[in-house]
């Protein structure tokens, strides 16, 4: 912490600085510190006001979440101790806000008489992503400053705002250019005015009365407890006791229920997902910097220091041009080359169109779309790629197709260009033995829609140097992806479990099961959509030129598919698969039973002997999750997966599995239903 001191021209004000890097994590080690600053600057006759600010150009990220994974010490010093000491305090006190101002900072804000912003300052709440409510008087004070609406709005969403929308919905007083901590310091000879005296409203426009009413509506609009919406729940109802209680007794509730959330499962599953995900890009024999390797192997391409300045992707298809927007927003210029003029035109309708709708949700401004638009070229002329940083082949999934272009781009590309293929399922080192430089070769596993969806496998082949992987792992941080290190196997981590995982639904359902009942359960476990219905959206050709190219290893014991198929039911894209589709329906997304679907389900399996069975839906679900944990667990035994949170992270962010559960390996290792109970997941220990 820097040392506070009064300002030269005003003995009377105390500047308390925040500094705590590299987040000013308000941590229980650093909020003893900072209880101490602040009782002596209270102990000081001579200080009038103090204000609170921040180092290293942010005001704090808020608690450190390590504190909540183990029982808080007897003697621990908290952020509520800090808030409590501000609380009682006669003396004005002022936040001077930089950069990040989140959880517990703000809420250390709000404790405060006046807050004062810096353009760059960012405000939010962000605990219910954890699974927690704000637990430092975030519940009762925001409220009584901007109402109980717009306070349960902000707090829901989780997501951080601008210092100009907070100056909009009154959260902070100014913004200001610059001078933060002098217009600080004048706002510190105003009058005291704590928020904790005031009493909460619902909104502006509406009377106390119609409190109950939004309450209701509140509860109605969030998932149910049980599936995913605990922590939601209980902040709907901690707003409710700001409205309805005097703030002390609100005060009370909102720690008591803040305190069960920490305990509570779906808590500990996000948290275990946010300490996962900061454990990605830890991978041995990384430690080399950039430089170093550089320097060890003599070569001039792209480090993983190095920002990529120029991109090239291969295919102007769904996938490809998803990738050339999504490079295009973090500001990477782009050339795809494709000689099909239809999907030129297409692909050009699908950029414009994406930055466009950017731009209606106020989220680019109309120079800022057309900047980016223009930053995404289209040729025909491979020779264009020529010098491009990274190239990223985005083809038809066929090996030898793919073969053919690693070899063109081999050719053509300049010496330390990195070569990634965008293939789901094949191998990696087939593609590098096609080049001169192995060891920039390396698999980039987009999801659909490239742009939009947040996880990013990246691929290491027999001979990807670490550097490359370095230049990915950058990447993937520029494009803000999760970016999951896999080794190189079949379908590598998320589609080579996702094989077991319909295989499963596919043997269930010969053996009696409907379809629809089987994705139901998958649903109500908190999956977006079954199996058969994920199935009938990827397209069911698609899933048998796959098990083809396995040898045929998941085919289960009938021809369904290939009846199927052979019915032109290849999924959503023919309003017919494993379920009917109906335009009139759920815009013809919504899968609708078929009876005849079942029917032949039940054909093949009498022609193959299957004997039918009943199974409960818990039966359904731990078959099905047993299946996806089984070669989750196969897949770390094998180096594909270097930790069970890499798979978890692969399985939420890229295929729907519910995030208060965890993922699967977590679920497996927490979960006592029976198919888990002698399940062992191998663990690393986790790093803050």
């Amino acid at each position: 912490m820097l040392p506070s001191e009064p300002h030269p021209r005003d003995q009377h004000v105390r500047i308390i600085t925040l500094d705590n890097p590299p987040v000013n994590a308000l941590s229980f080690a650093y909020c003893a510190k900072l209880l101490g600053e602040i009782r002596a600057a209270h102990a000081d006759d001579s200080v009038e006001a103090v204000v609170i600010t921040g180092a290293h150009g942010l005001f704090s990220a808020g608690a450190d979440v390590n504190d909540f994974q183990a029982e808080m010490p007897a003697n621990a010093v908290t952020i509520r101790d800090v808030i409590a000491a501000v609380e009682a305090s006669v003396k004005v006190h002022v936040a001077a806000m930089d950069g990040n101002c989140l959880g517990g900072g703000l809420e250390l804000s709000l404790a405060c008489d006046y807050r004062v912003a810096t353009r760059n300052a960012r405000l939010g709440l962000p605990e219910i992503r954890l699974g927690l409510i704000p637990g430092a008087g975030g519940t009762q004070r925001l409220p009584r400053l901007i109402g109980a609406r717009t306070a349960l709005e902000f707090m829901l969403k989780g997501s951080s705002i601008s210092a100009g929308r907070a100056l909009e919905l009154g959260i902070i007083d100014e913004v200001v250019a610059e001078g933060l901590i002098e217009r600080a310091r004048a706002l510190a000879s105003e009058p005291k005015r704590r928020l904790s005296e005031r009493d909460a409203i619902i909104a502006k426009d509406l009377p106390l009365q119609a409190g109950p009413y939004v309450v209701a509506q509140a509860h109605k609009m969030v998932p149910p407890e049980e599936n995913g919406g605990l922590a939601a729940h209980k902040l709907i109802d901690a707003v409710q006791a700001s409205v309805e209680l005097p703030f002390v007794f609100g005060i009370g509730r909102e720690t008591r229920l803040f305190d069960e959330l920490v305990r509570s499962a779906p808590s500990q599953a996000l948290r275990h997902l946010f300490f996962a995900e900061r454990e990605l890009d830890k991978i041995p024999g990384l430690a080399l910097s950039g430089v170093a390797l550089r320097q060890a192997q003599g070569d001039t391409g792209p480090r993983g220091d190095d920002t990529i300045a120029k991109a090239a992707v291969v295919g102007a298809g769904t996938m490809g041009s998803g990738i050339a927007i999504s490079l295009a927003q973090a500001g990477i210029p782009v050339v795809i080359v494709d000689n099909n003029d239809e999907a030129v035109d297409k692909a050009r309708q699908t950029v414009m169109g994406m930055f466009m709708y950017q731009v209606q949700k106020g989220r680019l401004t109309q120079e800022e779309a057309w900047k980016r638009g223009q930053s995404i070229r289209f040729t025909d002329d491979w020779n264009e790629l020529s010098d491009a940083d990274l190239i990223v082949e985005a083809v038809f999934e066929n090996l030898d197709v793919k073969r053919e272009v690693f070899r063109k781009l081999d050719a053509i590309a300049k010496p330390g260009a990195i070569l990634a293929s965008n293939t789901s399922t094949l191998d990696i080192d087939a593609l590098a033995r096609e080049t001169k430089r192995p060891d920039r070769v390396l698999g980039l596993h987009f999801f659909v829609p490239a742009n939009i969806m947040p996880l990013l496998e990246i691929v290491r082949g027999r001979e990807t140097s670490p550097e490359t992987l370095a230049v990915a792992f950058a990447l993937a941080k520029r494009l803000r992806k999760k970016g999951v290190l896999s080794g190189n196997a079949f379908g590598f981590i998320g589609n080579r479990m996702i094989f077991d995982y319909v295989g499963t639904a596919n043997a269930i359902a010969e053996e009696g099961v409907p379809p629809y009942r089987i994705d139901a359960v998958m649903k109500a476990f908190g999956f977006p959509m079954g199996p058969f219905a994920m199935s009938d959206l990827s397209g069911l050709d698609i899933g048998l030129a796959v098990q083809k190219a396995r040898g045929g290893d998941a085919n289960g014991r009938t021809h369904v598919l290939e009846r199927l198929i052979g019915m032109k039911r290849l999924g959503q894209k023919t309003m017919a698969g494993f379920f009917k589709y109906d335009k009139s329906v759920g815009k013809g997304r919504e899968p609708i039973r078929d009876p005849q679907v079942e029917e032949i389900f039940a054909e093949e399996a009498r022609n193959a002997g299957v004997t039918p069975r009943a199974y409960s839906d818990e039966e359904i679900r731990d078959r099905l999750l047993g299946a996806l944990v089984h070669r989750g667990q196969k897949l770390l035994e094998e180096g594909i997966a270097l930790r069970p949170g890499d798979i978890d992270i692969v399985y939420v962010y890229g295929y729907g599995f519910p995030p208060h559960r965890g993922g699967p390996m977590w679920y497996a290792e927490h979960s006592t239903l029976s198919p888990f109970d002698k399940l062992r997941v191998t663990r690393e220990p986790t790093h803050a």
